[in-house]
């Protein structure tokens, strides 16, 4: 065969840098997007916060069973501000009469933040951290703080001891010539630290070491003791029947020992972690105005940029100098990034709207009345594919007089019903959840019975249905939720 050249015509779709950044900024997170918006500032000349205080991008939505079918147009109140930039960019300075080279950015002003005490990070304490605090008040040789270290090492959250002291003992410096009875004793100084039940092989020892620090006339403490230390597995599953007969008491005295057991903390080291609260800043607002919901972004988590009309006007046209080069290309960056900006408060505008139509009974009555939804109801609805509504409904959250909600807590599964309709999965939960708060206590309801039950109210919902839902909202089976009064 000769080598030839052969030309060939074809279409590819090919994604441009703008569809791109349009994409990765609609997936973003709010504090996400603060962070990339700021990164923005501080790296591009061009863009500034818009400082003036404009109409906010809004969207009134009559939800009434006559015009929850219409399609209502969307109003959008801001200029990305484009014609901030005159036709001609005369400019009789040079360069570096005008720009310093250092441009500083002030996060929280620029952000909109307050330096308040209350918005500053602090360290977190971690219970290790607390336990060496104590230990260091002890009077102890250095072997002995040396032990006491290791096992305060291996302690997991909860404040248990998750090793065995055999374990630990290849752990130490040979040169201490430490043995079991050595770690036995620190152990026994350790679970004398605050937080009481710190340093526990097990639940009935952590138990018991709290039992102890009562006081001696505390009603029923002796029972108690002798309950955790040998009736604890009759405990565990609720079998009162036997617990009754073995400790020779009735069900009235019974629940009073059991309620002394219920003072105590199972996870006494969770009470020392100082984690740091992570606040959800919703991205749209839902309220009810005059009889109609209301749909508006949450202007606060999106600061409103603009292009830097001083900066601007030093572009010349016919120059192809680098600092020339170097400003067009800002520019255009920050034209991109505005409109992308502009693009997703649309998208997402758009699809909130579309689900605050669709569920409009859940607004009104609650869980129970949450409709099916499925990411391609909206897709249809809006014109767009299914993955951007996934990028859109994605860590966005909506708050609503119901509280706050991630938007894909709004789209569920639907469950046939007796009457050819469909039942919402997780208008199935709340039900569920009804049932279990309002069941008799002596006589919880089984899958089973809740199975049925809902049959009867015609939705069909098989008995593991159930349990998978049960077991979402983590409540217990029914025969730990037995209860003694």
């Amino acid at each position: 065969m000769k080598p030839s050249l052969q030309l060939r015509i074809s279409q590819n779709l090919t994604m441009t840098p703008q569809l791109q950044q349009a994409i990765r900024l609609l997936q973003l997170s709010s504090l996400e997007l603060q962070m990339e918006i700021q990164n923005a500032l501080e790296s591009n000349m061009m863009l500034e916060v818009e400082e003036d205080e404009e109409e906010e991008l809004h969207y009134d939505n009559e939800v009434s069973p006559a015009a929850s079918e219409e399609t209502v147009e969307l109003e959008l109140k801001n200029d990305i501000g484009n014609n901030d930039i005159p036709d001609e960019l005369p400019v009789d300075t040079a360069w570096d009469d005008i720009y310093d080279g250092n441009l500083n950015y002030d996060t929280t002003a620029a952000m909109g933040g307050n330096d308040n005490l209350e918005n500053r990070e602090i360290k977190e304490l971690s219970l290790a951290d607390h336990l060496l605090w104590q230990l260091n008040l002890m009077p102890l040789c250095e072997n002995d703080k040396a032990i006491a270290i290791t096992i305060i090492d291996v302690l997991d959250k909860d404040g248990y001891l998750t090793c065995t002291l055999e374990d630990i003992l290849p752990m130490l410096n040979d040169e201490m010539g430490a043995g079991i009875d050595e770690l036995k004793a620190v152990l026994r100084l350790i679970q004398t630290m605050e937080p009481t039940g710190i340093g526990s092989r097990d639940l009935k020892e952590c138990l018991a070491l709290q039992l102890a620090q009562y006081k001696l006339d505390t009603p029923w403490l002796e029972e108690a003791k002798h309950l955790v230390t040998t009736h604890m597995d009759l405990l565990a599953s609720h079998d009162y029947n036997q617990l009754t007969r073995k400790m020779s008491l009735d069900r009235g005295q019974l629940s009073e020992v059991v309620a002394l057991i219920q003072t105590l903390n199972p996870r006494p080291g969770s009470t020392v972690q100082n984690e740091s609260i992570q606040y959800i800043i919703p991205d749209v607002y839902v309220k009810k105005v005059r009889g109609h919901w209301r749909v508006e972004l949450n202007s606060d988590s999106t600061p409103r940029l603009r292009i830097n009309s001083k900066y601007a006007n030093m572009i010349k046209r016919a120059d192809q100098s680098p600092e020339n080069n170097s400003l067009k290309e800002h520019l255009q960056e920050a034209r991109w990034l505005i409109k992308s900006l502009q693009s997703r408060s649309e998208t997402l505008l758009k699809v909130a709207t579309s689900i605050v139509q669709r569920q409009r009974p859940f607004l009104e009555y609650g869980d129970e009345a949450m409709k099916p939804l499925v990411l391609h109801d909206i897709a249809n609805e809006l014109g767009m594919h299914e993955s951007t509504i996934s990028r859109v409904t994605t860590r966005k959250y909506m708050h609503t007089p119901r509280g706050i909600f991630e938007l894909k807590y709004f789209f569920s599964s639907h469950v046939n019903t007796d009457d050819g309709g469909s039942a919402s999965s997780t208008a199935i939960r709340a039900v569920i959840k009804k049932l279990v708060a309002e069941e008799d206590t002596h006589k919880p309801f089984s899958d089973s019975k809740i199975a049925k039950i809902l049959g009867d109210q015609g939705v069909k919902v098989a008995r593991r249905t159930v349990a998978k839902y049960r077991e979402a909202m983590a409540i217990p089976p029914s025969n730990e939720r037995k209860r003694l009064i």
